[in-house]
């Protein structure tokens, strides 16, 4: 058996990730087409690499499947319950930085803090007869925040495409999503609150906790651990 290391499979996330490791002696490449999700590793033994999405990799480190995997911080705290638990934080990259943050229509000059948001919130809900929406792919994340900064009147909705076009298109009075420079919150109109972020995420390299190992294996994941300094 070999460790099995799960890294983006494609993107600059992949690309960057193949650049870490190979700054520390170890060569990770695709091998085929676009199309195909295989890959080789050279400068350890034992080690196998399996590309897949971001978004998979969480789900796959919790289940046991495999040993490693290299994927943003909020993706493994949004889809995985008591994350700490199934996942051990190695080491963070450098790279693929990126904030979860809370947004509102640059229009609204009253509302800056999550008092702010949670007084509008109230407001809202007396003038229309319905909760103020947010727009957000990270329900976990946005509504843990949101109860420890004391907003109450609102309702998540989900998004999956372009959140920052919710409010253009009246589905949401707010957003909740992952930027790193703003760009396109300010292209829409859209400021982020001065809170500090919901979470603040970067490319990390994680280790399955529930996965069982053999002598060898434990013995191959000190070994490459010991290269990437970790």
């Amino acid at each position: 058996m070999s460790i099995k290391l799960g890294v983006p499979s494609k993107g600059r996330l992949m690309e960057k990730t193949f650049d870490w490791f190979g700054q520390r002696g170890v060569s990770l490449a695709r091998t085929g087409s676009d199309r195909e999700y295989a890959g080789k590793v050279e400068g350890v033994e034992g080690v196998a690499l399996v590309l897949l999405s971001a978004g998979e990799i969480p789900r796959e480190l919790a289940a046991g499947r495999i040993h490693l995997g290299v994927t943003g911080a909020d993706l493994i705290q949004e889809k995985l319950v008591q994350w700490d638990q199934k996942v051990e934080p190695l080491a963070e990259l450098g790279f693929g930085f990126a904030d979860l943050i809370i947004a509102v229509p640059h229009c609204w000059v009253d509302v800056d803090t999550l008092d702010d948001l949670d007084a509008a919130a109230a407001a809202f809900r007396a003038k229309h007869g319905f909760r103020m929406r947010i727009a957000t792919k990270y329900h976990r994340l946005v509504r843990a925040y949101l109860h420890d900064g004391g907003v109450a009147d609102y309702q998540l909705i989900d998004s999956q495409g372009a959140t920052e076009g919710t409010i253009k298109n009246l589905t949401a009075e707010a957003v909740a999503d992952i930027t790193s420079t703003g760009e396109t919150l300010r292209a829409n109109h859209l400021k982020i609150l001065s809170e500090e972020p919901v979470l603040r995420s970067q490319a990390t390299l994680f280790r399955s906790r529930v996965i069982e190992m053999s002598k060898e294996e434990r013995a191959t994941l000190t070994h490459l651990t010991e290269l990437l300094g970790v």
